[in-house]
């Protein structure tokens, strides 16, 4: 087993190389199963470990230590008897793990922190509180966004919006854009759509979100009030990158297929850009399971909570596509501590041009509304 080395000075000796650097830490431990140290490196700070090959060539340890510490990382070294270990401190979450781990002299590369320093709680412990008019999302509140899943006349979003406000909803969602499977299904009313959904405002003054789905589109959102990205483009980073160059809120639906630290990577562009008004929102994954049209993680709103301070919004429509279980994952959803929930209302479901089977009537989200609040406040007290 290799010893511990001269520590004195700061000069180290690996491998016979002497050379001097004051970040780096030689240490000498066992290292055949780099993994046992993982619960070690994570309690100590790192952030990324780096496992390199028996007796790596000398100088291309040293540049790769040089290319760390030019982005401002600390090194510490765990020399053993197979393995030499690099432990990381500091912000790597910029650091391509794919272009380390390609390295002739390296081994495997692991994160033991997560990549996302702006989504995540570690260094934003306090919850986030999103305003959007006179209303918020997070902060104790329960959001509930409501209306038809495409507006497809003034009219008729016009009515739907006064329906659901009577009932307790304190946001209005609403698709002019539609990114539809097929392409001769209803794809939305676009720009006019948006035209509607701002006269629907006017009327009842409930905030309007709506989706995104193309960067052309842009400019055409300065009046909408919450912009969505949808989930299929939960990782066009563009998209990603020019809304948060923005400062209006944005939420962003978990893809079909994503896991937790993808999409929380998705808010991680967003904020990147500046704009910190992010709300996850998780419209149920793609399973094996084809009863319904995907399936709800409700998991995921726990999980999140841990992991990050964004307000988790759940849309129980999508995520079966049957307007008769909104209700019992709506509850749940509620039960398990979401910020809020988007539910599609139409007052016409068997016409509907999009979406009509996972719709609800309107008295069927007043019931169901009256339900969420009180279910909501139980919960609140049960916290207390």
């Amino acid at each position: 087993m290799v010893r511990l080395i001269s520590v004195v000075l700061n000069v180290h000796v690996i491998d016979g190389a002497l050379y001097r650097n004051p970040s780096i830490f030689v240490r000498s431990q066992p290292a055949a199963d780099v993994f046992l140290f993982m619960d070690h490196f994570h309690q100590e700070g790192f952030s990324m470990i780096v496992v390199l090959k028996h007796n790596p060539n000398r100088d291309q340890l040293e540049s790769l230590i040089a290319w760390l510490q030019d982005k401002g990382i600390i090194i510490h070294t765990s020399i053993g008897e197979a393995h030499t270990i690099l432990g990381l401190v500091g912000d790597t979450s910029q650091l391509d793990i794919d272009l380390i781990a390609a390295l002739d002299i390296v081994e495997d590369v692991k994160r033991v922190q997560e990549p996302y320093k702006n989504a995540n709680r570690k260094f934003h412990p306090e919850d986030t509180v999103v305003k959007v008019g006179n209303t918020q999302i997070g902060g104790g509140n329960l959001t509930i966004m409501a209306g038809p899943c495409s507006v497809e006349s003034e009219e008729q979003v016009v009515a739907i919006a006064k329906a659901v406000k009577a009932s307790g909803a304190t946001m209005l969602r609403g698709g002019a854009f539609k990114p539809r499977t097929s392409p001769y299904s209803f794809q939305g009313l676009g720009a006019t759509g948006l035209e509607y959904l701002k006269v629907a405002r006017e009327e009842t003054g409930l905030p309007i979100v709506t989706e995104l789905m193309d960067l052309s589109q842009l400019p055409l959102f300065k009046d909408v009030d919450v912009i969505q990205i949808g989930a299929r483009n939960m990782q066009n980073f563009d998209l990603l990158k020019a809304v948060g160059r923005q400062e209006k809120p944005v939420m962003i639906k978990r893809g079909m297929s994503a896991t937790y630290e993808e999409w929380l990577m998705s808010a991680e562009y967003v904020m990147a850009g500046g704009n910190e008004n992010v709300i996850l929102c998780e419209r149920g994954i793609r399973t094996f399971e084809s009863y319904t049209r995907n399936t709800l993680d409700l998991a995921c709103i726990p999980v999140l909570r841990k992991l990050t301070h964004l307000p988790i919004i759940i849309d129980p429509s999508h995520a079966t596509g049957k307007s008769w279980l909104v209700e019992p994952l709506a509850m749940g959803a509620v039960a398990t501590g979401a910020d809020g929930l988007q539910i599609e209302v139409h007052n016409d479901p068997a016409h509907a041009l999009c979406d009509g089977p996972q719709s609800l009537k309107p008295e069927a989200f007043d019931a169901l509304a009256k339900k969420l609040y009180k279910l909501h406040e139980a919960v609140k007290a049960l916290e207390e």
